[in-house]
């Protein structure tokens, strides 16, 4: 069953953002907390989110039957169920970010990133296809706000998945400007912990040219982190449209961050219809 309910967020890092004037997107193919783009003139207040993906459990509902590639750089079908308190299949939920469950999959070196939208099978069943990089263990954290869950609060479970075979070194982490070749973004070396500030991630196409962004699900980004020792998840949006500069197109999130550490930001934003994600380094202190 399909519901909409608009404006509502993730907290335990306590991501504050306040998004206004963000376009919905209807494109079909991302803790803490998060916040879902607003209408127009119109801002959110946000309730707590159960779970941060290091664990299968969190507020009476489990990440179960896990079915994963069991090798890389082939697609196959990814499938599980959210089960509730009583170990019955969730089939109900409350569509988030233009989608009724984000899921995504990460490498534990935080080397391989993917971003899904799977499809919801009658009997509660979850099925997406994927292709990973490389061999070595993998999480999937699933993202997901169930229609029972009247406060608002949104749920992200996770497990394990191996991927067997001879995993390759980590290379080198990107730092606080990175580019996947096409788009560069430029986010803060560092931020403060326990702090309610705001922060500006500069996208380009490295050298300082103008890039025509769109939305993707609803916002002009979507930043997707992870704690680098902790694998703790964290999701933000940015506060409205970005604001064009000599550097770039700026887009501004309003953050408080309560935990102190050094985090892996996966950032996706789109330009030119095609979605590019950028990874980055923030340390917290």
């Amino acid at each position: 069953m399909r519901k909409t309910w608009p404006g509502r967020a993730l907290a335990a890092l306590v991501l504050l953002l306040a998004v206004a004037g963000c376009s919905d997107d209807p494109e079909v193919e991302e803790g803490r907390q998060v916040l879902s783009p607003a209408g127009d003139g119109q801002q959110h207040t946000h309730t707590t989110l159960l779970g941060d993906g290091t664990t299968a459990d969190a507020g009476g509902y489990r990440l179960a039957d896990l079915q994963f590639p069991d090798v890389s750089r082939e697609p196959g079908d990814l499938t599980f169920r959210i089960l509730d308190s009583r170990g019955g299949a969730v089939t109900d939920y409350v569509e988030e970010q233009t989608k009724l469950l984000h899921l995504y999959v990460v490498r534990d070196d935080l080397t391989d990133f993917r971003h899904l939208h799977p499809v919801l099978e009658d009997d509660g069943t979850w099925r997406a296809r994927v292709d990973v990089a490389d061999p070595g263990e993998y999480r999937v954290v699933a993202e997901f706000l169930p229609a029972a869950q009247e406060d608002g609060s949104h749920v992200v479970l996770g497990v394990r998945a191996l991927v067997e075979g001879t995993s390759p070194p980590t290379g080198e982490a990107p730092g606080s400007t990175a580019s996947d070749g096409v788009v560069t973004i430029a986010g803060p070396e560092t931020l403060a912990a326990g702090v309610d500030s705001q922060f500006e991630m500069t996208v380009s196409d490295g050298a300082s040219g103008v890039l025509n962004l769109g939305t993707y699900l609803g916002s002009y980004a979507h930043l997707t982190g992870f704690d680098v020792e902790t694998g703790a998840f964290v999701h933000a949006h940015p506060i409205g449209a970005p604001t064009t500069t000599d550097a770039g197109s700026d887009l501004t999130f309003h953050t408080s961050f309560d935990v102190a550490g050094t985090y892996r930001l996966f950032v996706q934003v789109r330009v030119d219809g095609f979605v590019h994600t950028v990874p980055l380094t923030t340390t917290v202190a």
